[in-house]
């Protein structure tokens, strides 16, 4: 990987390789009668890496369709911070990108802003199912005056509630939620969970109907009393995706608005479901994950 990022013809070749594997098509008919277009002068690939079409004509690179169009930073640098934001467990600043990569750092803000959304989960994702732990943490804000704790409670604090749900020895789905009041959180779960699942959260009493609602039943661990394991009952699979989540916020970003919360929440979802593979795997997958996707600032979900 060091050496693709490191050369521009590499970088290129590996991004074409991901997206087309040996059988180059094209962006806009999908034909398959493509070739590379060369310099006239010294017959070498020309400086823009174009293909062109010889069914609808057109001409295309490896770029059309993906988070990285409409884009002048050199796909070396892409490729670099895919690698990073993808093997990173708990995330890549941009002003780290910014110096390795020698580029401003609204450049690597632009960059890494929509590598987060190249990891978004699919609209057709599955639903998680099995056994699935629930719970809520929040995040940010400012201290209110007078609080003497640094970490004070969430609840009844600036700071933003997030939702998460985690299949055990699967996959992980957080969100930004308006509230933590009961319809608010059966509706988030309701929309990743499925209803044949069994449901296990803490004893917070906003989850106490989940049991009417998922047909493989409600348990309850009981925080309140110092409960934290009653055989195969427990939220502490949950409960270790949020602690990555912190020590990332903490350590490399110290802060995100709520504005933007969720592109990183992606972020750490993306390598918490991809854990069980290596780093060049998962590096390969969000490449593939980003063709199709554009990042709109209009869009009140990108």
């Amino acid at each position: 990987m060091p050496l693709v990022c490191s050369n521009e013809d590499a970088a290129v070749e590996f991004f074409e390789l991901e997206r087309w594997g040996n059988k180059p098509t094209c962006v806009h008919c999908g034909s398959d009668t493509v070739y590379k277009m060369a310099d006239a002068k010294t017959g070498k690939r020309s400086k823009r890496y174009l293909w062109r079409c010889r069914t609808c004509k057109k001409q295309y690179t490896v770029r059309i369709g993906t988070v990285y169009e409409e884009t002048r930073l050199d796909l070396r640098h892409w490729c670099y911070a895919f690698w990073r934001a993808a093997t990173s467990k708990k995330g890549v600043a941009a002003l780290e990108i910014m110096r390795h990569c020698q580029i401003s750092y609204k450049s690597a803000l632009f960059l890494m802003n929509r590598i987060r959304f190249a990891m978004a989960p699919a609209a057709d994702a599955p639903k998680l199912s099995g056994t699935v732990e629930a719970d809520e943490t929040y995040i940010g804000g400012k201290p209110r005056p007078g609080d003497n704790k640094e970490h004070k409670r969430g609840r009844g604090t600036s700071k933003t509630p997030v939702f998460a749900a985690v299949e055990r020895d699967g996959s992980k789905r957080s969100r930004v939620v308006a509230d933590v009041t009961s319809d608010t959180l059966e509706a988030a779960m309701r929309e990743v969970v499925d209803q044949q699942a069994r449901v296990i959260t803490d004893d917070y009493q906003v989850y106490g109907g989940l049991g009417a609602r998922f047909e493989g039943g409600h348990d309850t661990i009981c925080h309140s009393t110092k409960e934290y394991v009653r055989g195969d009952i427990h939220t502490n699979t949950v409960e270790s995706s949020f602690a990555l989540v912190k020590r990332g916020i903490h350590g490399i970003y110290h802060n995100i608005s709520r504005e933007y919360l969720h592109r990183y929440l992606w972020q750490f979802d993306f390598v918490w479901n991809n854990r069980f593979l290596n780093d060049g795997e998962r590096t390969e997958v969000v490449v593939r994950a980003a063709e199709g996707k554009r990042l709109m600032y209009k869009s009140p979900t990108a």
